[in-house]
C-alpha cells in the first residue's frame, strides 16, 4: 500500500513539475506545505505516534477493555484541543512563521506573500492529518497496517484533481494546489474513521490531562518532539539556508527531497511501522530475546534496500529527474541543478532508513531521552556543515550536510543499543556486508556504463526517456539480485532465526 501511495506521489510531483515548473511560485508552495508536513512527521506521525502506540499495546497486554477505551477517548479530546488551539495560532501568526523558516524570501515581497497566504491555507492540514495518524496508530496496534499505509494516496489525488481543475480558476495558480492540501486533509481522515468504527470503539472524545494514559503519553512525547524526526527538522533548516540562495533552489531540493523519500517511504518508513507495536510486545512481556532479534531483522531488511537505492540514485540521478520531471516549465536546466543536490541526498538514504529502526528499538521501551540527546547533536552538526558546505556547493552542500548528519544519527543511535545490550547483533554480519558491498560494487559500475551522458537524456523524447530508464532499472535489479546470489545470500538469511542473538 506504500507502494502504490509513492507512485501516486511520483504522478503528483510530475504534475506539478509540468504546470509550475521550479520559480518563485514553486517555492513559496514548497515552504507553505513543507512547515504543516513538518509539523505531521514531528508531532502527529512522529512524536505521538511513537509515544502512543507503546502505551496502547502496554494497556492491551494489562488493562481491561474499559479502561482502553478509556485511555483512547481521552487521548481523542485532549489531542482535539491542543491540535485546534496550535491549527488557530499558525494561521495567525503565518507571517511570523514564514519570516522565521525562510528568512531570505523578504527580500523578495511576492514570494513572501504567497507564502504567507499559502501557509493560511494549508496549516488546518495539520489538524485533520494529526487525528488521521491518531486513527491510524489505533489500527496499526491491530495489525491494519494497510489502512494508514494507504491513506495518504487521497492527499496525492487531491493535489493532482486542484492542479488540474482548481488552480487555472485562481488569480495565482500555485493557490490552488494549497486549497488541494487543505481538501485532503478532510478526505484522509473521513477514509480512515469508517475501518476504527469496525473495531467496535466508542469515540467519545473527553478533554482529560490528567488521565494517567494520557499523562504518560505527553511525558513520552515532550522529549520525542525533537528527537522522532531530526530528519525532518534538518530539511526544514535545509530550507532556511536554501532561501537565501537564487531563486529555484528551494525547488530543486524539494524535487530532490521528493525522490529519495520514495524508498525511505515504501521500505524504511513501513518496517519501522510493523516492527513497532512487535517491538513493544516483547518489551511489555520482558522477552529480550525477540526484541532483539526483531531489530536484527530489520536492520538486514533496510540495508538490502537502502544501500543500492542510494546507488541508484547516485549514480542515475540525472536520468531519473530528467524522465519524471523534465516536461513543461521543468527545463533541462532545472534537471542539471536538482541532480547535483539528489545525488548528495543519495549518501543518507540508507542512514535515513537506519535512523527509523534504530529509533523504534528506543521507544519501544519508552526511552525517549536517548534518541532526543543523539538528534540534537545530528541538528547541531547540519547546521554547522550547511554553514560550511553551503558557499563552495550551494544547494547541493545543504543535501550533503543533510546526509552526513545522518550518518551520525544512525550510528551514534546503533552504539548506545548495543552498548546497554538493547540490540545484540547475530552471527553473519561480516558475510552479509561483504555480499553488500560486492553486490552494490557491480550494480553502480553496471549504471555508470549503461547510462551514459546525460545530455543525451535531457535532449531526447519523453517517450526515449521512458522506455531506456524502464530498461534501466530493470537491468539494474537483475545485475543486483544476481549479485547478492553469487555472493551467497539467500531467501533464509532474511527470516527472523529461533536460535539466540549473539
Amino acid at each position: 500500500m506504500t507502494m502504490v501511495s509513492r507512485i501516486f506521489g511520483f504522478i503528483r510531483d510530475m504534475v506539478t513539475a509540468q504546470l509550475f515548473g521550479a520559480g518563485a511560485a514553486f517555492d513559496a508552495f514548497s515552504v507553505a506545505f513543507k512547515i504543516p508536513n513538518f509539523m505531521r512527521r514531528l508531532f502527529a506521525e512522529g512524536s505521538f505516534s511513537q509515544a502512543f502506540v507503546p502505551v496502547l499495546s502496554e494497556y492491551q497486554q494489562k488493562q481491561s477493555d474499559e479502561d482502553i477505551q478509556r485511555f483512547i477517548n481521552a487521548i481523542l479530546g485532549t489531542l482535539g484541543v491542543v491540535l485546534l488551539c496550535i491549527t488557530v495560532l499558525g494561521v495567525i501568526l503565518a507571517p511570523l512563521i514564514i519570516t522565521l523558516f525562510a528568512p531570505g524570501f523578504q527580500a523578495e515581497g511576492p514570494r513572501f506573500d504567497m507564502a504567507v497566504t499559502m501557509l493560511r491555507i494549508t496549516f488546518p492540514y495539520l489538524m485533520f492529518i494529526s487525528l488521521t495518524a491518531f486513527a491510524g496508530a489505533i489500527l496499526n496496534t491491530h495489525s491494519r497496517f494497510w489502512v494508514a499505509a494507504f491513506t495518504p494516496v487521497f492527499l496525492n489525488i487531491c493535489m493532482i484533481a486542484a492542479a488540474f481543475w482548481l488552480a487555472p480558476h485562481m488569480k495565482r495558480p500555485i493557490v490552488g494546489l494549497a486549497w488541494g492540501v487543505f481538501i485532503a486533509g478532510i478526505v484522509q481522515l473521513a477514509f480512515q474513521w469508517p475501518f476504527l468504527m469496525q473495531l467496535k470503539l466508542v469515540l467519545r472524545p473527553k478533554v482529560h490531562f490528567q488521565d494517567e494514559g494520557v499523562k504518560k503519553v505527553l511525558k513520552l512525547m515532550t522529549p520525542a518532539l525533537f528527537g522522532v524526526s531530526v530528519s525532518q527538522l534538518n530539511l526544514l533548516i535545509d530550507t532556511v539556508f536554501a532561501s537565501f540562495l537564487m531563486v529555484g533552489s528551494v525547488s530543486w531540493l524539494y524535487y530532490s527531497d521528493r525522490l529519495m523519500e520514495f524508498p525511505l517511504g515504501v521500505f524504511g518508513v513501513a518496517i519501522s511501522t510493523v516492527i513497532l507495536p512487535s517491538l513493544s510486545r516483547h518489551h511489555a512481556n520482558q522477552s529480550t530475546q525477540e526484541f532483539s532479534l526483531t531489530i536484527d531483522w530489520a536492520l538486514r531488511c533496510v540495508l538490502l534496500i537502502g544501500v543500492p537505492a542510494g546507488v541508484v540514485f547516485a549514480v542515475i540521478s540525472g536520468p531519473l529527474l530528467s524522465t519524471l520531471f523534465q516536461h513543461g516549465h521543468f527545463t533541462p536546466y532545472s534537471v542539471m541543478k536538482a541532480r547535483q543536490s539528489l545525488s548528495m541526498f543519495a549518501l543518507g538514504i540508507a542512514p535515513f532508513m537506519l535512523i527509523k529502526v534504530l529509533a523504534a528499538g528506543f521507544y519501544a521501551k519508552q526511552d525517549m531521552r536517548t534518541p532526543v540527546r543523539i538528534g540534537m547533536l545530528a541538528m547541531v552538526s547540519n547546521m554547522i556543515l550547511n554553514a560550511v558546505l553551503i558557499w563552495p556547493l550551494k544547494h547541493a552542500g545543504i543535501a550533503l550536510a543533510t546526509s552526513l548528519s545522518a550518518m551520525l544519527n544512525s550510528g551514534l543511535l546503533l552504539y548506545f543499543l548495543c552498548q546497554r545490550s538493547i540490540y545484540l547483533p547475530r552471527v553473519g554480519w561480516v558475510y552479509f556486508g561483504g555480499r553488500l558491498v560486492f553486490s552494490n560494487t557491480i550494480l553502480a559500475i553496471w549504471l555508470w556504463l549503461a547510462a551514459g551522458d546525460i545530455q543525451i537524456w535531457v535532449s531526447q523524447t519523453p517517450s526515449w526517456r521512458a522506455l531506456h530508464l524502464f530498461g534501466l532499472l530493470v537491468s539494474a535489479v537483475v545485475i543486483y539480485a544476481a549479485g547478492l546470489w553469487l555472493s551467497g545470500l539467500r531467501t533464509r538469511d532474511l527470516l527472523i532465526p529461533q536460535q539466540q542473538a549473539g
